[in-house]
């Protein structure tokens, strides 16, 4: 678990107009909130904020928020609000402050090991479907992702949430619900042929070169009116 530190200054003005006189003089609208604080608005240097989140990537980190020179707040990114147009730009950050002896629930990125059995020699394709995975733990203990090995995993399996666990903390997802599985590719799907059902007669379309021919002559025959 990574432990950064975020210097922030307070902000009384409010409001898109108060954001972007903000943003022009090169710092980021953020709030604080969290148990037993209320929602206080604070702004954050540009640069120092976009350094931060390269940092920590899309990882779960725990702040230590210095807010007008005060004793630091522990907390965590809860949002990154960015620019639709220039994905770099953040235009408003959301922090959650948090207690040390109070679980909370974080998402955690779920990173896969290994080559799975079915794909390394059954022809599969590795089909990841759960990316985050809810977590309920101590601050101070949330990991920076949750590791799931495939290597084992066969054709035509999946591993379920009630397959996972974890070192700390408990995992608030349904335990049915699939994180990863074993699909069969595509191509071979496509290249499968279809078997008829036990007692369906299989349909077989004749060519003109076999006894459609002769049926295509027959039916000609019979539509010639007859010379008298």
């Amino acid at each position: 678990m990574q432990h950064v530190s975020l210097a922030a200054e307070s902000r009384t003005n409010t409001g898109k107009g108060a954001a972007r006189s903000l943003r022009r003089e090169g710092k980021v609208p953020a709030v604080i909130y969290g148990h037993a604080l209320a929602s206080r608005p604070l702004a954050v240097d540009h640069r120092a904020l976009g350094r931060l989140l390269e940092v920590i990537g899309g990882e779960a980190a725990l702040l230590e928020v210095s807010i007008d020179g005060a004793a630091p707040i522990t907390a965590l990114v809860r949002e990154v609000q960015r620019n639709p147009v220039r994905r770099t730009d953040v235009i408003h950050l959301d922090l959650y402050a948090v207690v040390e002896n109070e679980p909370i629930v974080v998402e955690i990125p779920v990173h896969i090991i290994g080559t799975a059995e079915g794909v390394r020699n059954q022809g599969g394709v590795l089909d990841h479907h759960l990316h985050r995975i809810l977590l309920k733990v101590l601050p101070r203990e949330i990991p920076e992702h949750i590791e799931i090995d495939v290597t084992d995993l066969p054709l035509g399996h999946a591993i379920h949430i009630s397959d996972i666990t974890v070192a700390k903390g408990e995992i608030m997802n349904d335990a049915s619900v699939s994180v990863v599985s074993v699909i069969m590719s595509r191509a071979e799907v496509a290249a499968t042929p279809v078997v008829p059902a036990e007692g369906e007669p299989e349909v077989i379309k004749k060519g003109k070169g076999e006894e459609g021919a002769e049926g295509e002559e027959a039916a000609k025959a019979e539509a010639k009116p007859s010379g008298k």
